[in-house]
């Protein structure tokens, strides 16, 4: 058991541990103090080889078509990275390669491991390490910014050329989605206990 104080009427008390699903709630003032989800592993995991799909899909597949005057072209994440840097705009292309595909990708990467060494304790040692770089690189994962930037570009662009959405454009917005899914049914709680117990098994 731990002791946690409520966060609305800061009463402490001691935390048992829940079961699968569980809350609990302040004595005081009914606040819930602490949740575990149903399933901490096998969602979060599921939504992230989801994320790992369509991120390779987002990388792979065109973003969009552009025709104008009879000229047709398309592109993709990192193509349009590798333009930026041919184009003499080398800050710019290795920002965007990173926020938009290194950062990501990393994140899926260090997700993957974590939740796939978890499912069964104790976890290895190295578990509490691709936490530590999942945390590191969530922040630098910005597709929501990337889509919002290429949605002002295609309403700049629209009155002087067709513009058609690719398959890519539709992977990218559920990475969107995907990635704030993956946070809030990830528990980090859950991990760090796992690897604690890994620690118990091996000083045993």
């Amino acid at each position: 058991m731990e002791t946690i104080a409520c966060p609305d009427c800061d009463l402490l008390q001691e935390l048992p541990e829940l079961p699968p699903g569980a809350k609990a709630r302040c004595p005081r003032c009914a606040c819930t103090v602490a949740t575990r989800m149903a399933q901490p592993i096998e969602l979060p995991l599921a939504l992230t080889v989801t994320a790992a799909i369509a991120f390779i899909v987002a990388n792979t597949a065109p973003l969009m078509s552009l025709s104008a005057v009879g000229r047709h072209a398309s592109t993709t994440i990192g193509g349009g990275a590798k333009e930026m840097l041919f184009q003499g705009e080398a800050i710019t292309g290795m920002i965007v390669a990173f926020c938009a595909v290194i950062a990501p990708a990393g994140y899926i990467l260090f997700m993957l491991a974590v939740l796939l060494a978890a499912r069964r304790p104790p976890a290895p040692h190295w578990v509490d390490e691709m936490l530590r770089g999942a945390e590191l690189m969530r922040p630098w994962s910005m597709n929501e910014v990337m889509l919002l930037g290429i949605l002002v570009a295609l309403i700049k662009i629209a009155e002087l050329a067709t513009v058609e959405p690719g398959i890519g454009m539709y992977a990218v917005g559920a990475l969107v989605i995907l990635f704030p899914a993956i946070m809030v049914t990830f528990d980090p709680g859950e991990i760090w206990q796992r690897v604690e117990w890994a620690d118990v098994t091996r000083n045993e």
